[in-house]
This record gives structure tokens, sequence and C-alpha cells, in this order.
């Protein structure tokens, strides 16, 4: 995804809940192919239970995933 000029990426652990990924990188998979993305801002699952998986689809709220402190 680029749309002209670069902008830092950002990088959030949300308490509890996914990784939030911001600005202008790539998105690679374990098979080096590039990951689809339509925003410039992604949501990366880490509790592990999502089905839309490398991105977070809420399923830390169900499953009471806890990020370490």
């Amino acid at each position: 995804m680029n749309s002209g000029a670069a902008s830092p990426v950002s990088v959030v652990a949300c308490p509890d809940g996914p990784l939030l990924i911001r600005g202008d990188f790539e998105l690679v998979g374990a098979d080096g192919q590039e990951l689809p993305r339509t925003r410039r801002t992604v949501a990366l699952c880490r509790c592990g239970a999502s089905v839309l998986k490398p991105y977070c689809d809420g399923s830390h709220k169900l499953t009471g995933f806890r990020s370490e402190p």
C-alpha cells in the first residue's frame, strides 16, 4: 500500500488486545507473499484465537486474553 509520501511506522501493543501497526509498511506472510491490506492501520492478533489470522477479529474479548504486564 503506497499512497505517496512515506510516513513513519508505529507499533502499539494494546492492553489485552491486538498490535496496532500504523504507517507505510509491507506485511509479509510465512510464504514470503505480501498480505493484502486496505488501510494504513492494521490490527494483528496476539491472542491466537482469531479466525482471520494474522489480523485481529476481536476474539481476545471472548477468550479473556491478558497481555503480560
